[in-house]
């Protein structure tokens, strides 16, 4: 479906939101990294969407495209994301040998994180076998409209080249690299208002 077409939409069922933004990080390098063991991350991940990016149900900027195929949450100006609530989630779900490089790793997220008013998307991602359709690059097209019409910069954090391309697509340019011990590499990502 070419992208003009996708029918972009406000969420309604936060439940069908967290599952396909699952269901889309499930072979993530970052999520699976943090998240190593398979039942591991089917328990906690869904709990991590709320509290990383909930202020986006809240605040009417969570999308979703083509029933849910995709979703895209995005936090405006001044929404954060309940940082006690994701350490507190993080100290449960990963075991404690590897607390230190895992923490020492979101420590690096938050160097990077932009202090001006910004729009931040911490979570976009579109179930698996429907991928390839153009539902990642409507839902970005969409958010970025907001940005652009209030003149705010975007911010992102891309877990993998692909992701990464996707997004210099849309005018994001890396910043830097986030990488701590075994981790994956990750590159948090700026746009200017255009």
């Amino acid at each position: 479906m070419p992208t003009s077409a996708a029918n972009v939409a406000p969420i309604v069922d936060q439940d069908r939101a967290i599952g396909t933004v699952a269901a889309a990080f499930l072979s993530d390098p970052v999520a699976r990294w943090v998240f190593r063991d398979a039942h591991q991350y089917l328990t906690y991940f869904p709990q991590l969407v709320p509290v990383f990016a909930g202020g986006a149900f809240d605040s009417g900027t969570a999308h979703s495209v083509e029933a849910f195929s995709g979703v895209a949450l995005w936090l405006p100006p001044g929404v954060k994301s309940d940082d006690d609530a994701m350490g507190a989630l993080a100290e449960e779900a990963v075991p404690a040998s590897e607390h230190t490089e895992v923490f020492a790793f979101l420590d690096q997220m938050g160097e990077y994180h932009p202090t001006e008013r910004h729009w931040y998307l911490p979570l976009i991602g579109v179930d698996p076998v429907r991928q390839g359709r153009g539902y990642g690059s409507a839902l970005l097209a969409h958010g970025l409209k907001a940005c652009d019409a209030q003149a705010i910069t975007a911010y992102l954090e891309a877990t993998s080249e692909r992701n990464k391309r996707l997004y210099e697509r849309h005018g994001f340019e890396e910043i830097g690299v986030i990488q701590n011990g075994s981790s994956p590499l990750m590159w948090p990502m700026l746009r200017k208002p255009r």
